[in-house]
């Protein structure tokens, strides 16, 4: 049986490079993810997230034909929506607000992307725990 981490999970990718998205694409497939998108350019980024079904991951290029996505970053955070960053940027390209974000560089070597599919994994297991019940009165977890 294939081991296929991202079983049933709706990963969004946003990445300009034909060639990178396609690849990204079938590696994600193959590791069990639905994958929507990609969008190429910022506006199809925002519009396919307000449209498209809840996301559980989103996988950021950071220039996109020459326009930052920091706009749909700022989002996803704001949403509570987990992502990180495949660009070949170096960290001169990132937004200082967006320093703390896991960023992997491009081209990404199969090591890294196997990386990347654990920490979608993992973050998609984190969301699934519930969270711990905390007694505000007494500040006392439950």
């Amino acid at each position: 049986m294939l081991n296929r981490p991202l079983h049933g999970r709706r990963v969004f990718l946003v990445e300009d490079d034909y060639l990178i998205a396609d690849d990204f694409v079938r590696r994600l497939s193959t590791a069990g993810a639905q994958v929507v998108g990609p969008a190429a350019t910022l506006e199809s980024a925002l519009a396919l997230y307000e449209s498209a079904p809840p996301m559980d991951f989103v996988i950021l290029d950071i220039n996109l034909r020459g326009t930052m996505v920091f706009p749909l970053a700022e989002r996803l955070r704001d949403d509570g929506v987990p992502f990180l960053f495949c660009t070949g940027y170096g960290d001169e390209g990132i937004d200082s607000s967006f320093r703390e974000v896991e960023r992997f560089e491009k081209p990404i070597s199969q090591a890294d992307f196997a990386r990347m599919v654990d920490l979608v994994a993992c973050q998609q297991v984190a969301r699934e725990q519930p969270a711990p019940q905390v007694d505000r009165r007494s500040a006392q977890w439950q």
